[in-house]
């Protein structure tokens, strides 16, 4: 008999300022399950500063101590939790991670036309209401006439499934209206086909001058300075403290996300935790330790499986994501990279972070454009902002660079 619907996740608020909240989720297990609860949590906005992972190949229990925001929705965090969590019917036997077999049918796609008087900040106060709406960006194209208007594109789709219906597309209209005012000139939602999505894709391969730009890291083996790197990141691992599996240690320098690019890269890889602790200590350095093992139930004892692993690991903590800063003749373009996860999953709130860093620093935007592109072996979500020209020419590209680096990484 599984457990009631209400005790798989139970969530228990903080009761004094400043200490961290509770969250437990009890239930079947599947390889790739942390990563999804992870990500649903920096969605959220939670920092987590404390986890604890147990299984025992069919069932999980973990907790996380998480560190939340004054107005969290608690409610319907606690229902995308669940919603990420195995059924308790599928207990008989462990599920591991197939991507051809996460997404049986993909989420219906709508574009958001959006024209409007531009001003300052004016992108971020929309990618903020449609993430408080829980619509995912999937893709957008901005763009700026030279009246100053602003023509925006969004490609997007809805976590509430509800896009399709009259009262949602009410409600995000008037959401953007309260927040642009008399801005608005036109707003327009209407769902589109897979000819029109695949239409509005670009290139699956960037040309060589944005890939080197983006990538100068792993060509060159050169980290760039310590303020833009997650830097002194130590793994290891040992075979000789278990039987049946493999543990690898941690220590490294806490970032917005940290648990979740270490197991969004255990998932890719097909791993399985069976018992993993996180914790913060003084000067935001983090300790994990985790017990795993591969798909066949066995340790990692093959030295190259190790190297590999060990690589990734340390290569997705240093960098997370890409940022740099480039000049394209007369302009000046903001470049911001992150891989996706086999399951076609993106890291969640970039272009927010990216949008609130360049709104903070008084920076317009005069076009941007979100697309996915196939990097060497791997799929990577691009951001590519064009800044306006009498803004970015007055800040450093250095200081865009920083800024816009320490909202991503939570260091603001």
């Amino acid at each position: 008999m599984g457990t009631l619907h209400d005790d798989v996740v139970i969530i228990r608020p903080s009761e004094k300022e400043g200490d961290p909240s509770v969250i437990t989720v009890n239930c079947p297990d599947k390889t790739g399950l942390g990563s999804d609860l992870c990500r649903i949590l920096l969605f959220f906005g939670l920092s987590i500063v404390r986890g604890d992972v147990s299984t025992d190949g069919k069932w999980c229990y973990i907790v996380f101590w998480v560190v939340c925001k004054p107005a969290t929705r608690w409610e319907l965090l606690k229902k995308r939790l669940v919603q990420a969590c195995p059924s308790c019917s599928s207990a008989s036997g462990i599920s591991y991670y197939r991507s051809e077999l996460q997404s049986p049918k993909p989420p219906d796609v709508f574009l958001i036309k959006l024209c409007c008087v531009d001003r300052k900040g004016l992108l971020h106060d929309v990618t903020q209401v449609l993430s408080s709406l829980e619509l995912n960006i999937q893709k957008v194209k901005v763009s700026t006439t030279p009246d100053g208007t602003v023509v925006d594109l969004f490609f997007i789709t809805d976590t509430r499934e509800l896009l399709h219906t009259k009262n949602r597309q009410e409600e995000t209209y008037t959401a953007l209206e309260d927040v642009m005012q008399d801005a608005v000139i036109s707003f327009n939602i209407e769902k589109v086909g897979p000819e029109i999505t695949a239409c509005s894709q670009a290139s699956p391969y960037l040309p060589s001058a944005i890939t080197d730009d983006i990538f100068n890291l792993e060509m060159s083996n050169d980290l760039p300075s310590v303020s833009l790197t997650s830097n002194n990141v130590c793994v290891t691992m040992d075979n000789s403290l278990s039987p049946a599996h493999t543990l690898v240690q941690i220590v490294c320098q806490d970032h917005k996300g940290l648990l979740y690019d270490i197991m969004r890269t255990l998932k890719d890889y097909n791993i399985q935790i069976s018992y993993g602790r996180f914790y913060i200590k003084q000067g935001r350095k983090c300790e994990i330790d985790l017990f795993i093992m591969q798909s066949d139930g066995k340790k990692i004892v093959d030295p190259s499986k190790q190297t590999a692993l060990s690589s990734r690991l340390k290569m997705e903590l240093l960098q997370p994501l890409r940022v740099t800063v480039v000049s394209r003749g007369p302009d000046t373009e903001l470049l911001v990279a992150n891989p996706v996860e086999l399951s076609s999953k993106g890291r969640p709130l970039v272009f927010y972070d990216i949008t609130l860093a360049l709104k903070m620093l008084n920076t317009c935007i005069f076009s941007a454009e979100i697309g996915r592109h196939m990097i060497r072996d791997r799929e990577w979500e691009v951001y590519r902002i064009l800044l306006d020209e009498g803004a970015s020419s007055s800040i450093p590209r250095r200081k865009v660079e920083e800024e816009v680096w320490k909202r991503l990484m939570g260091w603001e």
